[in-house]
């Protein structure tokens, strides 16, 4: 049975750079930066500030900087964070 082909390429759009907005290059730096980038960025800083909930591991507590990406949540689970995070994404 021949293999399915597949439409993502090395340059796919997930790893095209991106316009980061003011409010998350506080939290991951200036962009352009390619989502996965991003995302990566942001797990070092909620590990480095200690902002993982502790029995609820998929639980993000936003601390100043996060609330202004996260829109004013205090508390996101973190396949939500991902898209509260596209909206600062061009």
């Amino acid at each position: 049975m021949p293999k399915a082909k597949t439409t993502a390429k090395a340059g796919s759009a997930f790893m095209k750079p991106l316009t980061v907005s003011a409010d998350l290059a506080a939290v991951v730096g200036a962009g352009p930066l390619p989502r996965s980038e991003v995302v990566k960025k942001l797990w070092v800083y909620i590990k480095k500030n200690n902002l993982q909930d502790e029995k609820k591991k998929r639980n993000i507590i936003a601390d100043e900087a996060l609330l202004k990406v996260f829109g004013g949540k205090k508390v996101v689970d973190m396949f939500e964070m991902t898209k509260l995070v596209s909206a600062h994404l061009s």
